[in-house]
């Protein structure tokens, strides 16, 4: 069976299992906040903050960067009502390896050179200090004129530790 059945497999047990209050949560996420992480496959977010079917926006991308968010954010915020923003960053980060330069230097390598020039502007958002980088996307939060004054109130960060599971505060 190919990756693509075992998908459509484990959907439909998935769909089946749901109970009828599932398949009919409103649209808005029911305690009105989002969650920017990490995109990493050893976070399951949902599970590892107790987040429930329909209770919050979750936010993915590499490194759980705020500017990458923050498209998304504004939508949860103008258009969905979310008033609470809680990124969570996490140990063992792959954004912690490389720089602009290296990834750039591996596109140009694997892509070629229109690849390699496309991504000439690019900010990949690596950071060599995790905690700095928790701290540097909550205050990048508060500033944006694109969040709403509830949520700079409250916008938190944590890691999240991926040899524990646990997360700790850290602004």
């Amino acid at each position: 069976m190919s990756l693509v059945d075992n998908l459509v497999s484990a959907n439909e047990s998935y769909s089946s299992s749901l109970s009828d209050s599932e398949k009919s949560l409103p649209l808005p996420p029911g305690k009105k906040y989002a969650v920017v992480t990490c995109m990493d496959a050893r976070l399951h977010p949902a599970k590892a903050l107790g987040i429930n079917l329909g209770d919050a926006h979750i936010i993915r991308n590499a490194g759980g960067s705020a500017q990458d968010a923050l498209r998304s954010l504004t939508i949860s915020q103008q258009l969905l009502g979310t008033e609470v923003v809680v990124v969570v960053k996490h140990t063992d980060c792959g954004m912690l390896t490389f720089t602009n330069a290296d990834i750039k230097a591996v596109i140009a390598r694997n892509l070629g050179e229109d690849a390699a020039h496309e991504s000439e502007g690019a900010d990949y958002l690596p950071f060599p200090e995790l905690e700095d980088a928790v701290r540097e996307d909550v205050q990048f939060l508060k500033s944006s004129p694109l969040v709403c004054d509830k949520a700079k109130q409250s916008v938190s960060g944590f890691v999240y530790e991926v040899e524990t599971g646990r997360v700790r505060r850290v602004v």
